[in-house]
């Protein structure tokens, strides 16, 4: 890997070698927010109004793993929107973030629609939504709670780690993550409760103590109604026949 060529350098020449005619491209990642490690790839977003759909390629090239995300010049918008309706602006992250490559006059336009929906944020969470996650949520801590064996508790953990960085993300309308973007995400929003976060499943994990877990729930329920469990119902019909 030591002798990987500049990104920037590597990013023309797979456009040369695999898009010479693309309208545009775009280096995203880590190695554009100055976050790059020793295993980190590049990724590279094509828009060539040759292609007949979007598609995402795999390749090793010029010592570096790089994955290429390849549109058209409407079919990126399908991505767009999915992205942003399950809460993780992927694509338009890339996009906005991104170092420009190659450009015929496409880009700022498709710039500007992802920043447009990065700045509008996830559509807001319902009354009902609120109560479903908060239900799951305590459910999760019951059973890490009550957890006797280890394995388990680790992947309740897992679980309950999840639900609870979706919960406090998308109660306040912030984009969510996975992987490594869940920590991220939450830096993003909030640094000091990122640490709390952080530092409550470390304990776990460490030391088998679920104290900061139990802390960081209730304080990330108690402005919704806490736990919730009895009296909640999911599906049920209300509608009786009198015979």
């Amino acid at each position: 890997m030591n002798n990987r060529r500049e990104p920037i350098e590597t990013g023309h020449q797979i456009i040369d070698k695999y898009f010479p005619n693309c309208q545009g491209a775009i280096l995203a990642g880590s190695v554009v927010r100055g976050e790059a490690t020793e295993t980190s790839d590049l990724d590279i977003v094509i828009f060539d109004d040759s292609l007949n759909s979007s598609y995402r390629e795999s390749l090793f090239e010029f010592g570096w793993y790089i994955e290429l995300f390849a549109h058209n010049l409407s079919s990126y918008r399908f991505f767009f929107e999915d992205d942003c309706k399950e809460a993780r602006p992927c694509m338009p992250r890339m996009v906005s973030e991104g170092e420009i490559l190659k450009d015929k006059g496409v880009l700022p336009e498709i710039i500007k629609e992802a920043k447009e929906l990065l700045e509008q944020g996830p559509e807001e969470w319902s009354k009902q939504t609120i109560d479903i996650k908060r239900y799951f949520i305590t459910d999760a801590l019951d059973d890490l709670i009550g957890c006797k064996d280890r394995g388990e508790g680790i992947f309740i953990a897992n679980k309950l780690g999840e639900l609870v960085s979706e919960f406090i993300l998308r109660s306040n309308r912030k984009w969510i993550g996975s992987s490594k973007w869940v920590v991220r995400s939450l830096v993003h929003h909030d640094k000091e409760l990122a640490k709390e976060f952080v530092e409550a499943f470390d304990m776990y994990y460490k030391k088998d103590d679920i104290v900061k877990i139990v802390s960081l729930v209730d304080k990330t329920l108690l402005p919704f109604g806490g736990r919730l469990f009895e009296g909640f119902s999911l599906g049920k019909n209300i509608a009786y026949c009198n015979k």
